[in-house]
């Protein structure tokens, strides 16, 4: 299977070199499988094949790639599935941190995917091989509430009222100072880093409008507990935009949060996860049309901390 995707070189992205550019792009692939899709004659600039993965690109080239995923595939696996809510159309899962949602670059097993496809076996096609069922997303050391589609029609109906923002979704987050504001809105556009592929950042390559709203739920010396609402639904949004205003989350080193950390008079390493859960989800029942709300407690590790934090 293999299907053909298209990018537009940015400014800032003339005279990168053709491999770089498009491993910046294709986020779930690595560098040396785009090099061999150049050398298979699978990319080309404009209408022109191109076969070396040195050669630079130039603003405003058009760079099409055949991308190839025959060498993935999304197979069953027995592995734990904490189902918050099942029923003919759709499931409710709570996903642990450090599980990545679905299959790819540097990711072959032990995914979501793997489990849904053990325990649920029937999932909407419209995500593709690779990611069967799958609507929406959480990053792999993130926890917490995803919606899983059983069929296209449900999956189509939940992705529109993803697109619609009808979908609410509620993330507490402990996050590096005390922030002086009980409420906020956190209002920067995000798109990719140029310098990091699988970095996210304000501005950056193809930024979107982002929002986030927070509101405080407990302050601490050294740290804050936020509730985070994302109003739009850009790639690592939250983590990006609490680290554009200097509070990053706690453990969340890829955005600047400090590998140690100080907890009273003790100095530790920091969380081995990001500091990040979704912890609410309101949507509407695409078939029946009823509102539908789930919440999870934090997980243990993540209680285990705050309590650590109260008694220093």
């Amino acid at each position: 299977m293999s299907e053909v995707r298209e990018f537009v070189v940015a400014d800032e992205e003339s005279g990168t070199r053709l491999d770089i550019f498009l491993s910046r792009r294709l986020v779930e692939w690595s560098r040396s499988q785009v090099q061999r899709q150049i050398r298979s004659g699978s990319v080309s600039v404009g209408a022109r094949a191109v076969l070396k993965a040195g050669e630079p690109v130039e603003r405003g080239d058009r760079v099409s790639i055949r991308a190839s995923r025959r060498e993935l595939r999304a197979l069953p696996e027995d592995l734990p599935l904490n189902i918050v809510y099942e029923d003919e159309d759709l499931v409710v899962v709570n996903k642990p941190a450090g599980m990545a949602v679905h299959v790819g670059a540097g990711v072959k097993s032990g995914t979501l995917v793997n489990a849904l496809l053990h325990h649920i076996r029937s999932l909407s096609a419209e995500g593709g091989e690779l990611r069967p069922g799958i609507v929406h997303r959480l990053d792999r050391m993130t926890s917490g509430l995803l919606l899983v589609a059983k069929n296209d029609l449900t999956h189509r109906r939940l992705a529109a009222q993803f697109k619609e923002r009808k979908v609410t979704k509620s993330y507490v987050a402990l996050v590096h100072g005390r922030m002086a504001s009980e409420t906020g809105e956190i209002e920067t556009s995000v798109g990719r880093d140029p310098a990091h592929r699988v970095r996210m950042r304000t501005a950056g390559i193809g930024a979107r409008e982002a929002r986030t709203h927070y509101r405080l739920l407990r302050r601490f010396p050294q740290f804050t507990l936020v509730e985070a609402q994302p109003l739009s639904g850009r790639t690592h949004q939250i983590r990006v935009h609490f680290s554009s205003i200097g509070h990053p989350v706690v453990g969340d080193t890829l955005y600047r949060a400090p590998s140690r950390i100080r907890v009273g008079r003790l100095e530790r390493k920091t969380l081995e996860r990001n500091f990040l859960h979704a912890a609410a989800i309101e949507f509407i029942h695409p078939r029946t049309g009823q509102a539908m709300r789930f919440e999870v407690p934090l997980p243990a590790e993540l209680q285990t901390f705050l309590k650590t934090l109260e008694t220093s």
